[in-house]
């Protein structure tokens, strides 16, 4: 069991999501233009990145964007996951992948397919 924050994670579940991330970022890898991954080590770096920044920052974000998210009905929650790809992506760069993400445009479809994907083979594995 891994500890983070309340709740307890055992290992193969940290597998599992991180296989799903990896997954879910080749299929936004291939059908966005603007998202570059290019080789395993770096979808295995970024798949990594993403998951702890989803694990980390995500939540800081929801709060700090609440009322948006209340005015939006839920809508910049889009935003917030765009960001969160764009973060990643840049803390990947900087760790020596290959990964660029080309602006918001690219970052809100990508966290779209990405959302949809890890939806789909989650419920899948379920």
């Amino acid at each position: 069991m891994i500890a983070i924050g309340s709740r307890e994670y055992r290992l193969r579940d940290i597998a599992i999501r991180f296989l799903i991330n990896a997954a879910a970022l080749f299929v936004a890898d291939a059908l966005v233009g603007g998202i570059h991954i290019s080789g395993w080590p770096s979808y295995a770096v970024m798949a990594a990145v993403f998951g702890l920044v989803n694990a980390i920052a995500k939540p800081a974000l929801q709060l700090l964007t609440c009322p948006l998210i209340l005015l939006t009905l839920g809508l910049f929650l889009l935003v917030v996951n765009a960001a969160i790809l764009g973060i990643a992506a840049w803390l990947s760069d900087q760790l020596g992948a290959n990964v660029t993400v080309d602006g918001f445009g690219p970052a809100l479809v990508g966290a779209i397919i990405i959302s949809v994907v890890s939806w789909i083979i989650s419920t899948a594995l379920e």
